[in-house]
């Protein structure tokens, strides 16, 4: 089934970016992820692929022609043209799609930015109060910035990755949560520039990088390292400042315990039934301190776990006001009573899917003007004839087009 798409009611709120046309000649997730959230927000998108399908639309593929996952979740709302920049006219089409577009989303190599034409200096010749959305691996104007990176570039960079696991095994985490970061942080300088130019006329270049979003991320890792110069080492799944807070294995599967300040502390304390030694010994303190003591404590902890079921040891530890977490699997999560209640997910369909895909819907809520998903992914280059009309060709300049692999 196709998901129903959620039309405004009668003198309902106008959708906040009504009227503001975004293309989008981002890749993977950062730059698409951000599009996608203008979308919801009610900007039109203008998805730019190359002829056949760009990269990112394979990314764990899902559908018998090789969608991805990762392509239907960050590219609702918008509409798919095909084009190849370095074909005949296909320099005028960008020129023409630029100069209907209030923002530009481009997170592409530099040397392929300029080649394009989609530097700010270039845009600026065809429309003078464009936003240009440029976001890169490592930023610009530094000695890696013409490297290229994806996800995993911030995550061992930023300090975080060395933090995690083992001091003999580094662990990073296979959810691309620094390219998320990036594309949230995009949305909103995008609103802020856009706000600017209502203000002033002018557009302006937006920046945004995996690296920074990532350090921003293990900010506190970085502080404290710069601060007290203490280089600490990875603890596996155990904090290094509070305790119990770990993942402790139970009957049947493993949960995560969350024990951070003295009060809560204290309730776990009690539910052991032990306030000897927790409660009166000087090294149990504050959280730093039971930290540094905080593989004893998870001992403890653990020998409490391994006789519950998940469902008793979380029922427990609820009543006691001790923040605990089942560690669910990705089918756990779909099938969870507060995901479902809350309404997260969205159901949709797309040529080649065995069943309806859950895409997650945007991660934040607006009473008066909320998101809207009003469209499912585009196939490739299911809009260009459209997109190609609105700019003005001719149906016999659009097959020109079309014969000399341009579209």
């Amino acid at each position: 089934m196709v998901a129903d798409v959620k039309l405004p009611a009668a003198g309902a709120q106008p959708r906040v970016l009504e009227g503001i046309r975004v293309l989008d000649f981002g890749r993977f997730i950062s730059g698409p992820c951000a599009a996608a959230i203008l979308g919801d927000l009610g900007a039109e998108v203008i998805r730019v692929d190359k002829r056949g399908g760009s990269e990112d639309r394979a990314m764990i593929p899902v559908t018998e022609q090789g969608e991805g996952a990762m392509f239907l979740q960050n590219n609702r709302n918008k509409r798919s043209i095909t084009l190849n920049p370095a074909k005949e006219g296909g320099a005028e089409v960008v020129r023409r799609l630029v100069a209907q577009s209030d923002i530009v989303i481009a997170n592409l190599p530099f040397p392929t930015i300029k080649a394009m034409k989609l530097d700010i200096d270039s845009l600026r010749e065809v429309r003078s109060d464009v936003i240009l959305l440029m976001s890169s691996a490592y930023g610009s104007g530094g000695p890696y910035s013409d490297r290229l990176g994806f996800d995993g570039v911030g995550q061992v960079m930023s300090g975080a990755v060395y933090r995690s696991g083992t001091p003999e095994q580094p662990v990073r985490t296979m959810v691309p949560y620094v390219d998320y970061a990036t594309g949230l942080s995009g949305v909103i300088a995008i609103l802020a520039a856009l706000r600017h130019r209502d203000m002033t006329g002018e557009g302006q270049l937006v920046e945004t990088s995996l690296l920074a979003s990532a350090m921003m991320i293990a900010s506190g890792f970085l502080i404290e390292q710069g601060v007290l110069g203490c280089n600490r080492k990875a603890m596996l799944n155990r904090a290094q400042l509070a305790a119990p807070v770990d993942m402790f294995k139970v009957t049947d599967g493993w949960i995560f315990v969350q024990a951070v300040g003295d009060t809560i502390y204290a309730r776990w304390a009690r539910l052991m039934g032990e306030e000897k030694p927790w409660l009166t010994e000087a090294r149990f303190a504050t959280d730093a301190m039971r930290g540094e003591h905080g593989e004893e404590i998870s001992a403890r902890m653990a020998e409490w776990c391994k006789i519950r079921t998940r469902a008793q040891a979380l029922t427990e530890l609820d009543e006691a006001r001790i923040p605990a977490y089942p560690v669910y699997s990705p089918q756990e999560t779909l099938d969870d009573p507060h995901v479902q209640a809350m309404g997260y997910l969205r159901m949709i369909d797309y040529p080649g899917l065995p069943r309806p895909a859950p895409v997650i819907e945007t991660p934040f809520r607006m009473s008066r003007t909320p998101p809207e998903y009003r469209s499912a992914p585009p196939t490739t280059g299911a809009h260009t004839r459209e997109v190609l009309l609105d700019l003005g060709y001719d149906e016999e300049q659009i097959d020109a087009l079309k014969a000399a692999g341009t579209i």
